[in-house]
């Protein structure tokens, strides 16, 4: 939220430096992420003053140019200029040698001395596009013969320098929405750092408020009040709707809007003054001269203000004339009844919306506006008629006209103001230090805050309405606090602590473990958002029933629960090799979640029908490792995955000599690949990333995924119990086979078999060989596979290795058909 110094000085009499005011702000839980000094013209005008044409004449080599001398106060500078009106005799704009101009179409350019077609030129003589003041190029701006030479432009111009404060709100500070909001926070903060300053925040005076006359016709009528508690409008009649005034245009234009004209203007700044959202309806537009506020039938379509249809839900409350919906309360306008700059009269209104409504229709629709933010926060019921005499009084003043009703205000059930029970030793007991009862009183009253009654051991308060987040005595304590200061809180001399058990395994532990080694081995941890896009999962890998939507997302891309880490990987991967980062090795924890119901509910953070699982996912894309002069460039392929994860696996004390492997093609997000199988359970599946996939996130290069359940991780790594032992003493040995098997044979097979039929001597099986041509036959490969023999006791024989390898190739004979060659 953007914040102009100077407007808030309109509400607090303050002399302070900004630097100073912003560390107040952020002291006080109003943080200020940055401060921008402005100007109401881009540059300031700096080096521009007001200079008196001497000479024009015609340039001697260019039939378009002139040839002048321009008296500027202190020295008479020759200018050659191209300007179709220029004269002797004229008061001009000119810009110094050195000067910047900043021109409206956003380009600027540095004036420098300069030698045009022979001539000396040492300034510049302007238009209104080149000073940033207007959108004219037509000629150079002429002013009036009284305006004093020497004159400096910003002065002339009245360039207003101000102060953007931009504020990181948080979402329970609505109050502080607005200028007056800030200001009041500053008067309770300043008050109590100087005590005796009696510095307060000040609403503008509307007590002169007054109907001019009261002919209006218009009625107001709430179909739903608990949508609606409270409105309020008036009529004014015979505005004119023009362009506003300069200081209205720059008040806006140093919090980032952009002037429409004089009335949208007005309900703009006391939106941003006082944080009441207003709305003006042109009256002529209002067919049978009534307000209603009601929600339309299902699939009622409505053309917004920005010209987009949309389509109502049913439960979005609308503001409606007797025939059709004018506005979508609280959120925007629409098109047909706005203001525009053939209105004469207009219905102006101020609201209190109930804010879950109004959350949920702008959620819907994805349609956030200034207005909305604040309903959906939770707005001021008391408010509504200040803000609406407010804006009535500034509209008669800029823009004319009549005020041809009384304030029409329909408030059935007024909002009670909330009462809660403080108690000194609550303060103390939550703050860790006794702070003196006058100094909170002093705190609670310059928040607005009425003591409606006192005793020795607390108060009695009344909470404003416009504080939604103080509803608790908790609330109260945190208030007291923030005025009085987090740094004023001495820190304890001596520390209390307990020793706590720890589960095991420690989860967080592991999670380290697994973390610095990955990091350690060239990849880099990302974190995603658990909430996605929800045409992610509208594939056939993922059941409908089991997605968890959430019912006000913020927006559409993040409509649903993740059910899966790859879409946050694929997009990570998407966004860096836009940026031409190609080379990358990425891995994420994460939970992912289900709508299922589960049997296990117990504990506290464990929710019926709901289930959430820790997994792990790793992505390597494009070369191993960056190219040099010293190694070739190598791709990486599964494999290399693949013995990542393998590390990974053994560093968590995880052996798949019992697990079943099984291949993937074609399933789910992979084009080949692998899947590891414990127990029944899914512990590991990881292949190269289908061409479907990589086609909808446009990337070039393949990318290769594992996923990697950490939950089956942290039950299994204790399940292997980590033996020593003595150094062989004796020799391995080493035979080779070459095996001519069907294409459809996998190496897990191998391996399997050979362990099976020598389970003692047999320590390894390795493939380190695989041919395939049409002369060994269709349908099949050459494996070359070695066999690693050894005895703890002794040293083998050939005899007893002979007998061995025998074994194993009748094995692999007769269970997979092989032939060794």
């Amino acid at each position: 939220m953007k914040i102009s110094l100077n407007w808030l000085k309109d509400y607090i009499q303050i002399d302070e430096t900004p630097e100073k005011i912003a560390r107040l702000l952020t002291d006080c839980g109003l943080e200020v992420e940055s401060l921008e000094k402005t100007e109401s013209v881009k540059g300031g005008l700096k080096g521009i003053v007001i200079g008196e044409v001497l000479t024009c004449g015609k340039h001697p080599d260019a039939d378009r140019l002139s040839v002048t001398t321009v008296d500027i106060g202190t020295e008479v500078l020759p200018i050659v200029c191209g300007a179709p009106n220029v004269a002797s005799g004229q008061k001009v704009v000119v810009a110094t040698v050195g000067t910047t101009l900043y021109t409206s179409t956003g380009e600027s350019f540095e004036i420098k001395k300069a030698k045009i077609r022979g001539q000396e030129s040492r300034g510049m003589i302007c238009a209104e596009d080149e000073l940033g003041l207007g959108t004219s190029h037509e000629g150079i701006m002429v002013l009036e013969p009284e305006v004093k030479t020497g004159t400096p432009a910003a002065s002339y111009f009245r360039v207003e320098e101000d102060y953007c404060i931009e504020i990181g709100l948080t979402p329970n500070r609505i109050d502080a929405a607005s200028h007056y909001g800030v200001a009041r926070d500053l008067a309770a903060v300043i008050s109590h750092v100087q005590p005796g300053s009696a510095i307060k925040a000040h609403k503008p005076d509307v007590s002169h408020f007054q109907p001019d006359e009261k002919t209006s016709e218009i009625s107001i009528k709430i179909e739903d009040s608990d949508a609606c508690p409270r409105y309020t409008g008036l009529t004014i009649s015979g505005v004119k709707v023009q362009e506003s005034p300069d200081w209205l245009k720059n008040r806006l234009k140093t919090i980032g809007l952009k002037s429409i004209n004089n009335v949208v203007d007005i309900t703009n700044f006391v939106l941003h003054e006082t944080g009441q959202p207003l709305h003006a309806f042109d009256a002529s537009k209002i067919a049978g001269n009534k307000v209603i506020i009601r929600k339309p039938q299902k699939d009622t379509t409505f053309l917004t203000l920005d010209e987009e249809e949309v389509k109502l839900t049913g439960n979005d409350l609308m503001i409606c004339n007797e025939k059709d919906p004018m506005c979508m309360a609280g959120i925007l306008g629409g098109i047909d009844a706005g203001v525009s700059n053939a209105t004469e009269n207009i219905f102006l209104e101020s609201a209190y919306f109930e804010a879950s409504g109004i959350r949920k229709s702008s959620k819907h629709h994805t349609i956030n506006t200034d207005s909305s933010f604040r309903f959906e926060r939770g707005a001021d019921p008391a408010m509504t008629v200040f803000a609406l005499k407010r804006a009535a009084l500034l509209i008669k003043e800029l823009a004319g006209g009549k005020i041809t009703s009384d304030v029409m205000d329909v408030y059935p059930s007024p909002v009670k103001p909330c009462i809660i029970d403080f108690r000194y030793e609550s303060a103390i007991r939550l703050i860790g230090k006794t702070i003196d009862k006058e100094t909170i009183k002093n705190i609670l009253l310059s928040l607005e805050i009425k003591i409606t009654h006192e005793t020795p051991e607390g108060l009695e308060l009344e909470i404003p309405p416009y504080r939604v987040d103080v509803t608790r005595e908790a609330d109260v304590v945190e208030e007291i606090l923030r005025i009085y200061g987090y740094n004023n809180i001495e820190l304890p001399e001596r520390l209390h602590a307990s020793i706590v058990s720890s589960p095991n395994p420690d989860k967080e532990k592991l999670q380290n473990v697994a973390s610095d080694m990955l990091s350690g081995r060239g990849f880099n941890e990302i974190m995603n958002n658990s909430l996605t896009k929800s045409s992610y999962y509208k594939s056939d890998l993922f059941k409908p029933e089991s997605i968890v939507h959430i019912l006000n997302p913020l927006s559409q891309d993040l409509g649903v629960m993740r059910q899966s880490l790859f879409f946050g990987g694929m997009e990570t991967i998407a966004w860096n090799q836009n940026r031409r980062v190609t080379d990358l090795s990425l891995y994420e924890f994460g939970n992912i979640y289900f709508k299922e119901e589960t049997k296990d509910h117990e504990g506290p953070l464990k929710l019926p029908g709901y289930r959430e699982q820790r997994m792990l996912s790793l992505f390597m894309t494009g070369n191993v490792q960056p190219e040099s002069w010293y190694a070739p460039t190598k791709t990486v392929s599964l494999f290399d995955l693949k013995a990542e994860v393998m590390v990974l696996l053994q560093k968590m004390n995880i052996r798949l000599d019992d697990a079943t492997a099984e291949e993937i093609h074609g399933e789910n997000f992979w084009e080949a690949g692998m899947r590891y199988i414990v127990n029944g359970k899914t512990l590991l599946e990881l292949g190269e990333v289908s061409r479907h996939f990589l086609k909808a996130f446009d990337l070039k290069q393949d990318v290769f995924y594992a996923s990697v359940n950490w939950e089956m991780v942290l039950k299994l790594q204790d399940k292997n119990p980590i033996r020593y032992h003595e150094i062989p003493k004796f020799p391995e040995v080493r035979r080779d086979l070459a095996l001519l098997i069907s294409n459809e044979v996998k190496f897990s097979d191998i391996e399997r078999l050979a362990k099976t039929a020598e389970r003692k001597l047999l320590k390894k099986v390795r493939l380190f060989d695989v041919y395939k041509d049409e002369k060994i036959g269709a349908g099949k490969k050459s494996y070359a596979v070695s066999f690693t023999l050894s005895d703890e006791k002794k040293t083998l024989t050939d005899k007893e290795i002979d007998k061995v390898m025998n074994k194993i190739s009748k094995t692999l004979q007769k269970e997979l058909n092989a032939n060794i060659r």
